[in-house]
């Protein structure tokens, strides 16, 4: 694949699209690009969303995505390809369900199962409302300013401040930088957070807005776990993983609108966490909800420090 775009979102446009499809013993074959992370693996939101899209070449157009769930079985390789294998599951009046391997030379990364449904679907319709006196995305500060000071000292930094497609403007106190002790204290994972693609100019279909939704929650969804165990992602010795992740949409999503991530750590234990979330447009529209587990190591006497 050639890089032809000029912007972190152009390029993410470009990378979802994935390759031509190919059919073998009834299944779809279809290679992805992989994407730079700050880590070194293949960022388990990407994969995700690559995954959602390529189960979606497989269904009709009429057809969108309403579910998704992935269990990350290894790390990726940021140097190589991915190669997504689909299998189709059934195809019934109102629902496709498909399953998607995603491998890469040394074996499988990700497994999911992703659930699509036919528009116009009529039934029982309700929400939980958005948070009231919520403060507005433009009176916040950017994440990408917080981490601008520090772009040319750690890869994470330079990330957030110059390669990511999303303006992310936390509500609450942000623990990029360090840990919250006051949530700690209160034993809350309890946050909100604004987050709206930004960069360019150009068509979506309905499928990638809700793959890159897909792919911008997981930049946060540790957050709450980490929040109330008194830790931050810069915490010297601690490592994380995603293990799974599930996700349903429930109404369209403009992905270059502001959504707001109202999120929660209901529990944590054996070294893994839970983080949930509630994604609402800024009309107070409930699109989509989420949850992932993580796994979260410390080394003990930060632990203790607590």
């Amino acid at each position: 694949m050639t890089k032809e775009s000029t912007t972190p979102l152009e390029h993410l446009n470009r990378v979802l699209r994935l390759d031509n499809p190919s059919n073998y013993r009834g299944h779809t074959y279809i290679n992805g690009e992989s994407m730079y992370f700050p880590t070194g693996r293949v960022y388990g939101g990407q994969v995700i969303a690559q995954s959602l899209v390529a189960a979606a070449k497989t269904v009709p157009p009429s057809r969108l995505p309403h579910s998704i769930h992935g269990y990350f079985i290894t790390a990726g390789d940021i140097h190589q390809d991915l190669l997504f294998d689909v299998e189709s599951l059934r195809d019934g009046r109102s629902f496709s369900a498909r399953r998607v391997n995603v491998t890469q030379s040394h074996g499988s990364i990700l497994t999911a199962i992703a659930s699509f449904q036919e528009r116009g679907q009529n039934g029982v319709e309700f929400s939980d409302p958005m948070p009231a006196d919520v403060p507005d995305p433009e009176t916040l500060t950017s994440a990408k300013k917080l981490m601008e000071p520090f772009a040319e000292q750690s890869p994470f930094a330079n990330y957030y401040a110059e390669q990511s497609p999303f303006d992310i403007r936390h509500v609450s106190k942000p623990i990029m930088l360090e840990a919250d002790r006051d949530s700690a204290d209160k034993d809350s994972g309890r946050q909100m957070v604004w987050m709206r693609a930004v960069g360019g100019d150009f068509e979506m279909s309905q499928t990638i807005n809700r793959a890159m939704l897909a792919l911008g929650c997981d930049q946060i969804m540790m957050e709450p776990v980490l929040r109330r165990a008194g830790l931050s992602i810069a915490t010297p010795g601690i490592s994380y993983a995603s293990m799974d992740h599930s996700m349903w949409w429930y109404r369209d999503v403009d992905i270059r609108d502001w959504h707001l991530y109202v999120q929660d750590a209901p529990t944590a234990a054996h070294g893994r966490g839970l983080g949930i979330a509630k994604v609402y447009a800024q009309s107070g529209e409930l699109v989509a909800v989420m949850s992932q587990e993580a796994m979260i190591r410390v080394p003990e006497e930060r632990l203790s420090d607590k």
